[in-house]
């Protein structure tokens, strides 16, 4: 069986002991380099630009060099070595060294590529040899060799993996740290990661200092001496704009040991995640009250109340964490004193591999595969050896994703339907979007082998591509039967029992705002006005955990899938819909459970009291946005309600439209109120146009609008950010170890003082310290009233250095807890508690909550038993009330009554939170997945059907913004879309781009063809109309091209080219930082690759 180096590679070892047959290895060499140039037709040659030519010179072990000289398979040109040296512009060009780019702020580091194997240093990247590698063999244990090398000496590609035992003496030490891997999605050579304490992330360059991991591996990195960092691009004034699109994920720096069992998990097709989040809990359930208060080591349940280590004597870290510290406080310190370098590192070990590994979506690259079969069936005829070749043939899979590597795929192991379709030679093979899943990456290979798992379609179909969004982040739409059997009938009605355990609040005013076609309410407002001239608020949400009950299937499905997913004509929801649309919704003129929190507030929005509490309510009306702000601006007044409107909902009870108008108005003078508290107190809210799809009659989008949010939607808000506030408080006061909170760290430094430098340098002053970012801002959109999408793209950019919120448990950060603030909201404490039908940490709350109220009144019970009641506490409310009675939940009956409340809950212990914390952080991730390839669901939808609207107009003409200049390239804002893009005009033939570096202006002019200029000849330079969409303003009634609306269904939106406002330029065009120029945008890939709208500058001409 020929292997797979033998036919995409010939590589030759020069060392020192293979002198042997080196004059054959030679002629043989010599010989695969010429049939690679005469077998590479040249529209394989230019489907990937930019890929490396000629050969690569690789760092091996034994410090010889190897050459690597690539045949017709599958690299089938001497231009593609599949090792990513220099990936296509798409994914990012490599900077131009030494020039001055203007832009926006440094946002995107266009890091110099460095040697793909060595990666800079020297061929000494190897990495401590262990005889355990973490990293195990390929599918089900074995190992296919990818190359084979002749001689004495074998090159490998990549260093071994460290034993696990070295890892954790290394990470004990403080020498490596254990952090998610991130990678550039314009440069797959530059990944990322995050260490926990150091103000910069650190890059991982190169795909030898990758080591293999892929996008969302968890890795253990080792950092580079100081002599091997970068230099910061911005000291060179590079175009660093786009950095920001890179997502920081929440770090995970390791400073515990690993498990030494510890195994990938397989995932599959499966959603279970790797760490059991559900393990046996009946080693607790059979424990005395008392000796729960001990608390057995293996137990999965909280404590309840025990002294934080706030409340205690300071305790002085463990041997290790104090290492890992010392390790942290060095390298912040060698950035401090080395501001224009960025570390570096590279990757050691493996200890948790992405599910994405399992769902890789791409397209084959059957051209490729059919020019190597055609040159082997030459070859053939004068070697009939090579005739059996079906069992060692490999063809790629080129991914959707720029973040992921080249898959290699044997031919012999592709689905029946496909191989049959390749016998036939059909090459729209290459059209369908497929799944595949990681096998095995060897050392000895340059890319992971894989096998196809799924087919989607034709990647042109909408149904396709959604399909695949939803595959590759493991969303599933059905429900399993064992789940769906948790629940009551669809005839269940609020038992009697209920009646007498809860609050009886159907008498109340209450409503619910949500859009339009919600199905899922879980949600509702009501207000009162007390005759002391308080103002009693309440906010009404679903009470989920009243039917999942713990460790049931329904709740670990619940919890697998950990949240909706929105997609705007569709929705996959986290809980079946008989209970996310029916018993659990809050529609009105039903009895329905819920979770209620009322507030008595004075003029100035201060609360005074508060009571929280189960009840059973009865929604009187389902509002709309639109509806509560047509209430607001005064266009619903009660006369018009009963007389004019038809448009209204249905109002249910005894209620009129009366009391629904005046308690709305009320609510809505409150929520102004609070919310300039909040932004007084220092809260930030970076608000921008709402991007608006329209669909046509079949569900195809074929225009898109930007909105603004509206008061009614603030309203909500208010009150649901005021609900997550007082949950958060009660839940990390009773169970401070137990609590399932939600954080966001304070925004990277550096990238606000490069937006502050930008808006000084255009006469804006931004002022980003505490407390003075909101109305900073709010004084430069007065100043920009006539210029609304600067400010858009402002707003757009100070979103870029926000980190993400996260959930954690509070036992994690128990040292830490000025940790524990939301930067944006400016509070101390938060949690989300209002969506419970939706999000699954919310039904986490939900119980804990249920637990503190139990055991308050377990607490208040066992006093009156014991006779130790004092006159007046009767009615204390002392976990869940405004003043937190301390000494409550430090005395014996207190600890027993949290103890007791909190196994009846199953309130999970830190260890088990922290688990399900990092999940729901995961799957809250996926579910806004790739928008531009960085980001999850609902972006990747909006991605799709933005490329879908673009597709059926075949040109969308668009004004732009010029966001960054230089010699190469310009990067533009189109706002229409709200999108950025790259306009590249270095080596076009028939145009010249004069930079004028002092004033930071470029000028472009036609000039005549260039193509005899150079000795590459034809092709060597990059047509015009791949840069400039160029008419003859003769030509002023054209219509675009409408061939590639066909099968679309609606032509009848395409916009005739001249019918647009939008006006060509002329040549000679001079562009400045913040200019305004007309370009044409169009959609690209599809059937034949990633999903992408590209973007020309709209000219006219005459010499058309």
């Amino acid at each position: 069986m020929r292997s797979l180096s033998e036919q995409s590679a010939v590589m030759v070892v020069e060392g020192a002991g293979d002198s042997v047959d080196k004059e054959k290895k030679k002629k043989y060499r010599r010989r695969s380099n010429r049939r690679s140039k005469r077998n590479s037709p040249n529209t394989a040659a230019s489907s990937q630009p930019n890929e490396p030519r000629g050969e690569s010179s690789l760092s091996v072990g034994n410090g010889g060099k190897t050459k690597c000289y690539t045949s017709s398979m599958g690299c089938s040109s001497s231009r593609r070595m599949e090792l990513d040296a220099n990936p296509t512009r798409e994914h990012g060009p490599a900077a131009a060294s030494g020039t001055i780019y203007s832009s926006m702020p440094t946002m995107h580091a266009n890091e110099q590529l460095k040697d793909i194997v060595s990666s800079g240093r020297g061929g000494s990247m190897l990495a401590k040899p262990c005889p355990e590698p973490i990293v195990g063999g390929g599918l089900n244990g074995k190992s296919l060799p990818f190359h084979q090398f002749e001689g004495p000496a074998q090159s490998k590609f990549f260093a071994p993996y460290w034993s696990i035992e070295t890892v954790n003496e290394a990470l004990e030490k403080g020498d490596v740290f254990k952090v998610l891997f991130r990678v550039n999605a314009h440069n797959r050579l530059e990944a990322y990661c995050k260490i926990e304490g150091v103000p910069t992330d650190v890059l991982i360059s190169g795909i030898a200092a990758q080591n293999r991991a892929v996008e969302g591996d968890v890795v253990v990195i080792k950092v580079d001496p100081l002599s091997f960092w970068t230099k910061m691009k911005a000291s060179k004034g590079i175009d660093l704009h786009l950095k920001a699109n890179r997502k920081t994920s929440g770090s995970r720096q390791g400073k515990s040991k690993l498990n030494t069992d510890c195994k990938y998990a397989d995932f599959g097709n499966s959603l279970v995640p790797q760490k059991g989040f559900y393990c046996e809990y009946s080693s607790c359930a059979g424990e005395d009250v008392h000796d729960e208060l001990n608390g057995p080591v293996g137990c999965n349940y909280a404590n309840g109340y025990h002294q934080s280590s706030s409340d205690s004597s300071h305790v002085a870290p463990s041997k290790g964490q104090g290492e890992v510290l010392n390790a942290v406080g060095r390298m912040c310190s060698m950035i401090s004193s080395y501001p224009s370098k960025r570390p570096t590192c590279r990757v050691v070990a493996i200890i948790e591999k992405s599910p994405r590994r399992d769902a890789i979506v791409g397209f084959l690259n059957v051209k490729q595969w059919f020019y190597y079969r055609e040159g082997c069936k030459k070859d053939a005829k004068k070697n009939k050896s090579l005739l059996s070749i079906s069992n060692c043939e490999y063809i790629e899979i080129m991914p959707t994703d720029p973040r992921f590597p080249k898959l290699m795929v044997l031919v012999s192991c592709l689905p029946d339907c496909i191989k049959k379709r390749l016998d036939d030679e059909d090459e729209t093979v290459e059209m369908e979007l497929v799944a595949a899943q990681i096998d095995n990456w060897s050392d000895e290979s340059p890319f992971p082998e894989a096998h196809v798992s799924y087919i989607f379609g034709q990647g042109s179909e909408m149904e396709s591509q959604i399909n695949a969004i939803l595959h590759e982040n493991a969303i599933r739409s059905e429900f399993f039967p064992e789940s769906l059997s948790c629940l009551p009938s669809n005839t269940w009605e609020v038992p009697k029992e209920e009646f007498q355990n809860r609050r009886d609040l159907r008498n109340l005013c209450i409503y619910t705002i949500d859009p339009y076609s919600a199905t899922d309410l879980d949600d509702a407002l009501s207000v009162q006005r007390l005759p002391d001239g308080l103002i009693r608020v309440g906010v009404h949400i679903s009470d989920v955990s009243y039917f999942v009950l713990p460790d049931t299937t329904l709740d670990i499905e619940a919890q697998l899938r950990s949240t909706s997913v929105f997609m705007l004509q569709r929705k996959i929801p986290m809980l079946p819909p008989l209970l996310s649309e029916d018993i659990g919704s809050l529609k009105p003129g039903v009895d329905r459970l819920a979770f209620s929190i009322f507030w008595n507030l004075n003029s100035s929005g201060n609360v005074v009291d508060r009571w929280i509490g189960r009840t059973v309510i009865r929604s009187c009306c389902q509002l709309s946005y639109e509806h509560a702000q047509d209430i607001v601006d005064g266009m619903i007044d009660a006369e018009t309600c009963n007389n004019f409107r038809d448009d209204l909902p249905q109002l249910h009870g005894h209620f009129e439209w009366a009391d629904v108008i005046g308690s709305m108005k009320c609510l809505h003078e409150i929520s102004k109120t609070l919310r300039e508290k909040r932004f007084d107190d220092g809260a930030l809210q970076l608000e921008s146009s709402n991007f608006v799809f329209l669909f046509d009659e079949y569900g195809i989008p074929y225009d898109n609008t930007l909105r603004e949010r509206k008061d009614s939607y603030f309203l909500v808000e208010e009150f649901m950010i005021l609900a997550n506030r007082t949950a958060a408080e009660i839940i990390s006061r009773a169970f401070p170890d137990s609590a399932l909170l939600r954080r966001h760290p304070e925004p990277n430094i550096q990238k606000l003082r490069e937006l502050e430098a930008f808006c000084c340098k255009h006469g804006l002053e931004l002022d980003t310290s505490s407390g003075n970012f909101h109305r900073s801002l709010e004084h430069i959109k007065e100043k920009l009233k006539d210029d609304s999408v600067l400010f858009n793209i402002l707003i757009n950019y100070a979103t870029r250095p926000m980190q993400l919120a996260t959930y954690f448990c509070s036992g994690d950060l128990k040292d830490n807890m000025n940790d524990w603030g939301h930067y944006a909201l400016a509070v101390p404490l938060y949690t989300h508690f209002t969506s419970p039908l939706r999000r699954y940490p919310d039904i986490v709350v939900h119980r804990t909550l249920a637990a503190a109220i139990e055991a308050e009144q377990l607490y208040m019970m066992n006093r009156r038993m014991s006779h130790k009641v004092r006159p007046g506490e009767e009615v204390t409310r002392c976990f869940t009330g405004i003043c937190f009675l301390k000494e409550a939940a430090v005395s014996s009956e207190g600890r027993e009554a949290l103890s007791a409340a909190a196994l009846k809950h199953r309130i999970p212990c830190t260890e088990l939170l922290t688990d399900i914390a990092a999940y729901s952080n995961e799957r809250k991730l996926a579910s806004r997945h790739v928008k531009e390839a960085s980001r999850h669901v609902k972006d990747a939808c909006d991605n799709l059907y933005m490329w879908v609207s673009v597709k059926r107009k075949a040109v969308l003409l668009s004004d732009a913004r010029v966001l960054g200049l230089g010699p190469r390239f310009m990067t533009i804002y189109i706002h229409k879309l709200a999108i950025e893009r790259r306009i590249y005009y270095d080596e076009v033939d028939g145009l010249t781009a004069e930079w004028l570096e002092a004033t930071s202006t470029l000028v472009l002019t036609t000039c005549a063809s260039k193509w005899s200029v150079r000795r590459a000849g034809p092709g060597y330079y990059r047509a015009l109309d791949e840069v400039a969409w160029v008419i003859n303003p003769c030509d002023h009634n054209l219509e675009p091209d409408m061939e590639s609306t066909q099968g679309c269904g609606a032509a009848q939106h395409s916009d005739p080219i001249l019918k647009s406002e939008i006006d060509p330029f002329v040549f000679p065009l001079t562009v400045r930082l913040l200019s305004t120029i007309p370009v044409a945008l169009h959609a690209t890939g599809g059937d034949d690759g990633p999903l992408n709208i590209g973007a020309r500058l709209f000219m006219s001409s005459y010499f058309t």
